[in-house]
């Protein structure tokens, strides 16, 4: 089967492999999307760990071929949730599995989406209805991810809400928080995002702080930050009210360090989170994605084949994009 596989820092390949073999415990999937995440071009450059060799892609979903079970027969339509957590490390035991010193995620530590097929244990994979557009499995993990930092983040009816960022991350958070009742601002240069951004919920968009300051001079109660860039998360706490609220989404690439002075923090209060991962927040995600309370269809930018799909990872992502997913079969 081919499979796209980053061989080393720099190196990715999309090559013929030995199609998987499901251990005991394990589903092999025929994957009917995957979606590139930021997170696989950090990958590619080196900016975040990951085992040479390994096939990426853990933003996917696809159909149950082999090791099916009773809950899980022959034919589902899954989503993976990714992360494969010991249970038995100190994280685990205090409930914090997504810092758990032992996880295995797929598409970083063993072989993922970017595939024809996939095997992945079978207790983290959820089910999708078989009425689902197949593309949209694919968001179920980067919403989860986004549910963790709104759930940290604490919205409140009423509330105003900063979104900072539109790329797919960000747009799951605008609706989010449109959905919590709060009054939602994208934060964008790009005018097409912002566009996008106020037909998913987005009451305001604006391409500067400085335009933020404008509608909202006291600043938001909640920001939550997802574009992953230094400028953006240096700017986050002084975005926010006396009071407020910062929640951290977006990845920077490892050692990159950003300017925040801790007397603002303290002196006005400020509280400053950082989210990682998707601790018990994947079926909640499928759950919002297959009753269609979150909208996806727009976030789709282009499907690829997987002889693209090394060339998309290697290359940015072209201006205006959401997200770009991967079609093994087509």
């Amino acid at each position: 089967m081919l499979a796209t596989r980053l061989m080393a820092v720099g190196d990715i390949r999309t090559l013929e492999v030995p199609k998987p073999v499901p251990g005991p415990g394990d589903l092999l999937v025929q994957v009917e999307a995957a979606g590139i995440c930021g997170t696989d071009r950090h990958l590619f450059r080196g900016e975040f760990p990951s085992s040479p060799g390994t096939t990426l892609g853990h933003e996917f979903s696809g159909i149950i071929v082999d090791g099916a079970t009773a809950e899980l027969p022959l034919g589902t339509r899954v989503t993976c949730d990714p992360n494969h957590w010991c249970g038995h490390c100190d994280q685990c035991r205090r409930g914090r599995v997504n810092l758990c010193t032992g996880n295995i995620a797929t598409g970083l530590g063993r072989d993922g989406g970017f595939a024809e097929y996939c095997a992945f244990p079978a207790m983290r994979a959820h089910k999708l209805p078989d009425t689902l557009n197949a593309l949209h499995g694919a968001f179920c993990e980067p919403l989860a991810c986004t549910l963790h930092g709104m759930d940290m983040g604490a919205a409140k009816p009423g509330e105003r809400i900063l979104i900072i960022g539109g790329g797919v991350i960000g747009l799951l958070a605008v609706q989010l928080a449109h959905l919590a009742g709060g009054e939602v601002m994208l934060l964008t240069r790009n005018t097409s995002k912002q566009q996008l951004g106020k037909s998913l919920g987005a009451d305001i968009a604006v391409g500067t702080d400085a335009q933020m300051r404008a509608h909202w001079p006291d600043g938001a109660d909640l920001v939550v930050e997802c574009a992953g860039v230094a400028a953006t998360v240096t700017m986050a706490p002084g975005l926010a009210r006396t009071g407020g609220r910062v929640v951290v989404l977006g990845v920077l690439p490892s050692g990159e360090q950003v300017n925040i002075e801790p007397f603002d923090l303290l002196f006005r209060e400020v509280q400053m989170h950082f989210s990682f991962l998707n601790p018990f927040t994947h079926e909640r995600a499928a759950r919002l994605i297959a009753e269609e309370k979150i909208v996806v269809a727009p976030l789709v930018s282009r499907t690829i084949s997987l002889h693209e799909a090394a060339g998309a990872i290697a290359s940015p992502a072209p201006d205006g994009e959401v997200r770009a997913i991967i079609v093994p079969h087509r």
